[in-house]
């Protein structure tokens, strides 16, 4: 690892540590806090992750703030509440939608570096895990390694190859867990 620079477990959020509301196959935010149900082996996964020395980092993109089916405030309310459960160190939320041609949204990377550059994270020392190829995609950009929640979603997966697929986040974090033990990054 580079010199004081720190490594960071990105975690998108809907469906990662949370569940999505699924429709037609597709996976969708909870509307609000009260919606929210925190994925079962997050807790314990995000513990043993902390105790490792990792920051936690929610990045996640929300476009239904842009497309008016969502507000900032009901996105802000389910961050607190995973905050209040969770050992997360921050969230970097995108509220755009394609259209808007922003850096943040992923799969552009603009979200991992803001994170990186504010808490001192050595992007090849650190990881992404998402359930979409938006978020493994913007994991390869950013130069992370990447773990691929496959949730059987009716959408295309990433285009070029995670470094892990898995079925849980208790999966995804052992993994990095074995990894990071082993002294893999991509430095």
């Amino acid at each position: 690892m580079s010199g004081s620079l720190r490594r960071a477990v990105f975690l998108d959020r809907d469906g990662v540590l949370n569940r999505p509301v699924i429709r037609e196959g597709k996976p969708y935010p909870p509307a609000g806090a009260e919606d929210l149900e925190i994925s079962p082996d997050a807790p314990a996964a995000l513990a043993a992750l902390k105790q490792a020395g990792f920051r936690l980092l929610v990045v996640t993109n929300q476009p239904d703030v842009a497309r008016g089916a969502a507000t900032r405030a009901a996105v802000e309310g389910i961050h607190r509440k995973l905050g209040e459960a969770l050992p997360l160190d921050g969230f970097y939320v995108c509220y755009h939608d394609d259209g808007d041609r922003c850096e943040c949204r992923k799969p552009k990377p603009g979200l991992l570096l803001a994170a990186a550059a504010e808490h001192g994270i050595s992007l090849q020392a650190s990881y992404l895990v998402g359930d979409r190829w938006r978020d493994i995609e913007a994991g390869q950009r950013a130069g992370c390694r990447t773990a691929w929640l496959d949730s059987g979603y009716a959408e295309r997966g990433p285009a070029a190859p995670p470094d892990v697929r898995v079925a849980s986040l208790a999966e995804a974090v052992a993994w990095i867990l074995r990894q990071a033990h082993n002294g893999i990054s991509r430095e």
